[in-house]
């Protein structure tokens, strides 16, 4: 009588591992079609250094003040550590990136 009641407490917590009842499928949905909107052509290009970032190189590492004497005749955006930033593109823009201690870390356009 014992060895029986030994087997079913021994399989007893195996039971809790079974799934109940089958598990559901998700329903297929088909993807809808977008029409295209006047004006609109997707994501913009990205040019590689459109707005010649690179000419500021020698500005990485040195304290954010320094980038109005820089001398730029663009259009230019600097960017706060953890800043939020506007999310459109204009690949002529140079950005220049501060990290928590205020320093340029990245030069890029956008």
């Amino acid at each position: 009588m014992i060895r029986p009641l030994l087997v079913l407490a021994a399989l007893a917590p195996l039971a809790a591992c079974a799934p109940a009842t089958a598990p559901e499928t998700a329903p297929v949905v088909a993807p809808v079609p977008v029409a295209p909107v006047a004006g609109v052509t997707g994501l913009e290009s990205r040019e590689p250094d459109a707005c010649h970032a690179k000419s500021y190189i020698s500005a990485l590492g040195q304290p954010g003040t320094v980038i109005p004497g820089l001398g730029i005749t663009r259009e230019y955006r600097v960017v706060e550590y953890r800043g939020i930033e506007p999310q459109e593109y204009d690949p002529l823009r140079i950005v220049f990136r501060l990290d928590a201690s205020g320093n340029i870390y990245n030069i890029d356009c956008g």
